[in-house]
């Protein structure tokens, strides 16, 4: 416990809110682009001892929550097939689809299964010849390199029975849709440690210039959070828009060239649709030509979904940073994790699922964690 409890330290984290209170002069709204992030500030009761014109705002920073409800609907019809073994992370599987979720194929007699790498997919292909396996390729940057290298090694063992249904999205671009909306309110980012572990942050130096926005690259714990919020605001108030990196023991400038390479072997920059936002130019990535044996939408000719959201699901405008999760009519009535209206309440990493899980305004009887 010793090296995490140094990054919980009290003491530390009270002097860097006494500087947050000390230097802040105006309102400023701060948007942090991590699920996780978002989790650990709710969980902590960072938000709430921040000063009262200082807001943070939840991002599209939760892969499944902007994976498209067609996408799903794709794994939902693929799952179903009685050749097929369908894979995935445990969090995809209670994702609500149009009319269904994984959970629901698995009960109906669908072979699905949850794994821990796309690699125990792989094995899964090897010792299953007479199926065809699949696994749901989803997240950022941070797991692009993991997919990659699966496609990468049935590739080179000639393992036609194994394929990806891929929905990665890609953070940056994100960010220049927010920034564009004539509805954006954000000011200041905390950039997602883990996608820039693997990515760096030579990218969004031109997103900072551009559009006159601090971005800090910010880790996961309560002190990396607080330290990241007061880097922010150090630039706000003193009229700075540079990236600077939070996350200094983990993450450097250039990031992993290594698992770069490897994704840029592997996949390709595309079009891509996000849940609850809509299409976003160049912000996915998808398969090569050369490895579409591994492409499960080509494999079982998918074709095109379309498919609208719950009209009274406003995740959307979540994941935009417009609204909190406590501001839906639905939040903890018709929407619970039970019985989710849109992927923000059953993810891991959501906002809705958060504030439902810490009882922010929600379900009363629970104690707040604080810092």
């Amino acid at each position: 416990m010793k090296y995490l409890d140094e990054y919980r330290n009290p003491d530390i984290v009270k002097k860097m809110f006494e500087e947050i209170h000390a230097i802040t002069t105006r309102p400023w709204v701060i948007m942090e682009i991590c699920g996780g992030q978002t989790h650990s500030i709710i969980k902590n009761g960072i938000d709430q001892l921040l000063p009262e014109g200082i807001e943070l705002v939840h991002g599209p920073g939760c892969p499944v929550c902007v994976t498209p409800l067609e996408q799903i609907d794709k794994a939902l019809a693929i799952a179903s097939r009685p050749d097929v073994i369908f894979t995935s992370f445990g969090d995809m599987l209670r994702v609500p689809g149009s009319e269904k979720d994984l959970f629901m194929v698995k009960s109906e007699g669908g072979d699905v299964r949850v794994v821990y790498s796309p690699l125990d997919a792989v094995k899964l292909a090897r010792e299953n010849p007479d199926k065809k396996v699949v696994f749901f390729a989803v997240g950022f940057e941070t797991t692009a390199p993991n997919n990659a290298m699966a496609v990468w090694q049935a590739h080179r063992e000639g393992l036609k029975n194994f394929s990806i249904l891929v929905s990665h999205v890609l953070v940056p671009p994100a960010m220049r849709t927010l920034l564009s909306s004539p509805q954006n309110r954000v000011q200041g980012y905390l950039a997602a440690g883990h996608v820039c572990t693997v990515m760096g942050w030579e990218e969004y130096d031109p997103i900072a210039a551009e559009f006159g926005v601090p971005i800090v690259v910010t880790g996961f714990e309560p002190m990396d959070i607080v330290e990241g919020i007061l880097m922010v605001i150090r630039q706000l108030e003193q009229g700075r828009a540079e990236v600077e990196n939070q996350y200094s023991r983990i993450v450097r400038r250039e990031g992993n060239r290594p698992a770069q390479e490897l994704i840029a072997k592997v996949f390709m920059v595309a079009e891509r649709k996000w849940r609850g936002i809509g299409e976003i130019p160049m912000s996915g990535l998808k398969l090569r030509p050369e490895f579409r044996d591994h492409d499960a939408e080509a494999v079982f000719d998918t074709g095109e979904i379309h498919v609208d959201e719950p009209p009274q699901c406003i995740s959307g405008i979540i994941l935009q940073g417009l609204k909190k999760p406590d501001e839906c009519p639905a939040f903890g009535r018709e929407c619970t994790p039970q019985n989710p209206l849109g992927a923000t309440m059953v993810s891991s990493e959501g906002a809705c699922s958060a504030y439902y899980a810490y009882a922010r305004h929600g379900r009363p009887g629970q104690q707040q964690e604080v810092v």
